[in-house]
């Protein structure tokens, strides 16, 4: 983690706030790298954060089999590992619909009159999940009245430039350098 600023106490701030905020959001052992740099004599604040990597997204057939019949028109969905069961029972209900949806059961869920085939259905990402969690990160982190915002994000490498004034080529440069230097950590 490196904080960059020409007052070496602000840049400590920024340090125990950005601590902080990853203790509190849960993201410290989720992040491998993060660098900020801030002027508020300028003002700017751009923020680079590499995530760490993350296991593969979970599909209904990692946690559930199905079977379609055509006969009664329903897809009966028995579930294997229920780890995931709140987010597959979100998934369905705005795929098609909470009134289409029933769950007997804990183990068992029956869709009614099916309108989508649900082969390879996203049930969790952990991915977007992670990055969601970071951005949130960072809205925390901005200075107050920063609303003037690029992002630069790259694959795992969440990045923003944030000022209150326009944005000058030089700090959206700047922030493309940073996001490179996270990329060959």
């Amino acid at each position: 983690m490196l904080v960059d600023c020409y007052d070496s106490k602000g840049a400590e701030v920024y340090e125990i706030v950005l601590k902080q905020v990853f203790q509190d959001l849960q993201l410290s052992r989720s992040v491998k790298d993060a660098r900020i740099f801030v002027d508020p004599r300028e003002p700017v604040f751009i923020i680079a954060i590499k995530a760490d990597k993350t296991p593969e997204p979970v599909l209904i057939e990692d946690l559930a089999t199905y079977e379609y019949d055509s006969e009664e028109d329903k897809t009966y969905i028995r579930i294997r590992d229920e780890t995931y069961l709140p987010d597959l029972m979100k998934k369905l209900w705005e795929l098609e619909g909470r009134k289409n949806i029933q769950q007997p059961s804990r183990i068992y869920i029956v869709i009614d009159q099916p309108q989508h085939d649900i082969k390879g259905l996203l049930v969790h990402d952990p991915a977007a999940t992670l990055k969601r969690k970071i951005y949130d990160a960072i809205f925390r982190i901005l200075p107050e009245g920063f609303r003037v915002i690029r992002d630069l994000s790259q694959g795992q490498i969440v990045a923003m430039v944030a000022t209150d004034e326009l944005l000058k080529e030089e700090w959206i440069e700047k922030g493309q350098a940073m996001v490179e230097e996270l990329k060959e950590s």
